[in-house]
């Protein structure tokens, strides 16, 4: 009986163990079934999953755009640059291929004059790699960085474990140079949407900053699935998004005019160590800023920044006498400005201050015009109530554009301040204390003379350009602001502006920028300089900013120039007058604006151009000359079948336009006395290949003038005038 009842029980347990896994068996089917037949597990879709397992994306990096001067220089652009690397890891060799660094001694022999590294230093951090049981190592800065000409000269060492990492970097050719316009990007790491660890050229200062959506592209993606041994999977789909290149930005600076800028800055900067100093030069006729420096400056290849702050459009200071200026042609404006009445020059009470002339004495009763060539503090503080009240200074001013950006396309503009209310506030006002300026605000407010009263809005970019399909998304224009001031105001102004330059007078304060024959007019200023700290202004004999705003020729402007000094070791304006001069002397050799005789041209046209293409050449010469605009004829053709400028461009009497004609035979031009802008013109609209050497004017060309020029490459060289 018992025996019956333990067979009983053990069948019961056979059973029961039978059952459960029976049931685990059914779960486990079910659950195999589940997972093989539903779409999504746990919210995942298993398609995906497997999918992205197998699945490499990767990313195709976009080229950032070239930034160029107005010529076509290359200012900025990308550069391919190698990270030596050393593989250490002996796991990496296989039987006689040697793969990884084995004999450190003469690795470290043979690359040490190449990267111009300590060897004991290289043998040193090639040890420490081994001993520590790195896969690689890099070697710190001698490493970085690397040119293709060194990588050149290390491949051919044939060193075993030696490799490198290649990476884009942004590159400027001119190193200190147009570096505040330009400003700067760089590399910065981080990761993408996949974890991957990308590297970004991103802008941070200038140009670079401004426009860096436009400079920066759009990255493509490819994507594919790979076998477990990292291979394409054949006849698999393949996604690939070519990435779209950044735009290629066009300045408006001119090469030529920004040499000479830099090289009258870092005179000055040699001659008299200021804390700072600028200087711009803009076109009256369009707004185009030529050149623009100032110090202390950096090279955007390093870095070397003592300032953030751009000189031309993010430093803002006590501009001093040359707001006299717009005092004056606010009175005029007015209608209320007598030149010829008088006033009592020295010094001034004004509330509970005392106003005085720059020299503490003043000249005794003077005309309100010569107290402007004698830049007298009291006359223009006179002017208040007698000619124009407060509000109406406050709103000239701003009409004329202080207080308020420009609109011109460099990043981090600054409007200054027009707070000037009590008594005291406006008379310091009316010479230039107590508010903050731009120098760019000056050229646009120059621009009004060259304009008969209309301002322009400066500008730094003439074109941007899709480098993908050449085409051009941006074109600068000229902007003119409406009528700010009558023709009347601005003969008066002009006239006055040529007196404190040009006048015999010894009280004129100018006369150190007179140049014979070139009639140049202009304002010159001294501010004092606001202490921060303790209040009031400062007392030092060196305690100024000098400046000057002036342009030439009077009668049809064509070149505005600004320049400012602050604290020069010699306290007086002749600091920047001798550069000023010697700047505006060469823009207008340059610029072909000196007649024989040394005189400057003054009867400048403008024209803007139509398309000429298949029309007679007769006719468009003729019409040219009519405008007196230089034509250069290529060809022997009676057509025209191309152009240069294009259509819509505006040109003036001392640009070239280029006319293709219909039997042009492949002759080479006579470059002779060419722009380095006008050669690289022609020889585009040629379709020739070209080299050049140098900057200024064309002195030499490999094929003669006549000549025919077939597939041959035209070397053209320049030299400045002196």
């Amino acid at each position: 009986m018992a025996r019956k009842k333990q067979k009983k029980n053990n069948f019961k347990a056979a059973r029961n163990i039978f059952l459960v896994f029976f049931v685990i068996i059914i779960l486990l089917f079910a659950k195999y079934c589940y997972i093989a037949l539903s779409p999504e597990i746990n919210g995942r879709n298993m398609k995906v999953f497997a999918q992205n397992r197998n699945t490499i994306s990767k990313t195709l990096k976009a080229k950032r755009g070239t930034i160029f001067d107005s010529e076509g220089n290359i200012l900025a652009h990308n550069v391919t640059s190698y990270t030596l690397i050393a593989y250490m890891d002996p796991k990496r060799s296989k039987g006689s291929q040697i793969n990884h660094v084995k004999d450190i001694e003469k690795t470290a022999r043979e690359l040490a004059p190449i990267l111009e590294a300590d060897e004991n230093e290289l043998k040193e951090r090639l040890q420490n790699g081994k001993d520590k049981g790195r896969y690689q190592i890099e070697f710190g800065p001698s490493g970085k960085n690397i040119t293709e000409m060194k990588k050149s000269e290390i491949e051919k060492l044939n060193l075993p474990g030696i490799d490198f990492e290649e990476t884009d970097k942004r590159y400027y050719p001119n190193g200190d140079f147009a570096s505040y316009i330009l400003g700067y990007a760089k590399s910065n790491e981080k990761e993408d949407e996949n974890g991957n660890t990308i590297t970004t050229i991103d802008g941070e200062l200038g140009i670079e900053a401004k426009f860096d959506s436009e400079l920066k592209g759009t990255d493509g993606y490819l994507k594919y699935e790979q076998d477990r041994f990292g291979y394409k999977i054949p006849d698999t789909a393949e996604t690939r998004i070519e990435a779209q290149n950044g735009n290629d930005i066009y300045l408006t600076i001119d090469a030529n005019i920004q040499r000479f800028v830099e090289t009258e800055v870092q005179n000055i900067q040699n001659t008299y160590a200021p804390e700072w100093m600028m200087m711009a030069v803009m076109d009256a006729k369009t707004g185009d800023i030529l050149a623009s420096s100032g110090t202390p400056s950096f090279n955007p290849n390093v870095r070397d920044l003592v300032s953030y702050q751009n000189p031309l459009v993010s430093n803002s200071f006590e501009p001093g006498s040359t707001m006299k200026i717009y005092t004056y042609m606010c009175a005029m404006e007015k209608g209320t400005y007598d030149g010829n009445a008088t006033f009592r020059s020295g010094t001034i009470e004004v509330a509970d201050a005392v106003i005085k002339d720059w020299n503490n004495t003043g000249w005794g009763t003077i005309t309100y015009d010569k107290g402007f060539e004698y830049s007298s503090n009291v006359g223009v503080t006179t002017m208040i109530n007698r000619f124009i009240d407060r509000d109406e200074l406050k709103d000239c001013f701003k009409k004329y554009g202080f207080g308020s950006t420009t609109g011109v396309d460099l990043a981090k503009e600054t409007s200054g301040t027009l707070g000037f209310k009590y008594p005291v506030e406006v008379a310091n006002a009316t010479f230039g204390q107590g508010i903050n300026t731009t120098a760019i605000q000056h050229l646009r407010a120059l621009s009004m003379l060259a304009n008969n009263g209309k301002a322009l809005t400066p500008h730094v970019v003439e074109k941007i350009v899709d480098p993908n399909n050449d085409k051009t998304t941006y074109k600068r224009k000229i902007e003119k602001s409406e009528k700010l001031v009558s023709e009347s105001t601005v003969n008066n102004i002009k006239n006055l502006m040529f007196n404190v330059v040009n006048s015999d007078d010894p009280g004129a304060t100018g006369t150190k920028y007179k140049i014979d024959g070139f009639n140049v007019i202009g304002k010159t200023g001294t501010s004092q300089i606001y202490d921060e700290t303790r209040g009031g202004y400062l007392k030092g004999e060196n305690d100024y900013i000098y400046s000057f705003a002036g342009m030439f020729p009077k009668d049809n402007p064509e070149v505005l120039i600004y320049t400012a000094i602050k604290k020069p070791n010699v306290p007086n304006s002749s600091t920047i007058s001798e550069s000023t001069v010697k700047l505006m002397k060469n823009i207008a050799k340059y610029r072909n604006l000196i007649t024989e005789g040394n005189q400057i041209k003054s009867s400048v046209t403008s024209l803007t151009l139509d398309s000429y293409i298949n029309k007679k050449t007769e006719d468009v010469k003729a019409l040219m000359n009519q405008n007196n605009i230089q034509t250069v004829i290529i060809g022997t053709g009676d057509k025209i079948i191309n152009q240069y400028p294009a259509k819509g461009e505006t040109v003036l009497s001392y640009d070239k336009v280029f006319l293709i004609t219909n039997k042009d035979e492949g002759i080479m031009p006579d470059l002779n006395g060419y722009t380095r802008s006008e050669a690289i013109y022609l020889m585009k609209t040629l379709g020739y290949e070209y080299e050049l050497e140098g900057y200024g004017y064309v002195i030499e060309q490999s094929i003669a003038a006549g000549q025919p020029v077939g597939d041959n490459k035209v070397k053209i060289k320049l030299e400045q005038r002196q």
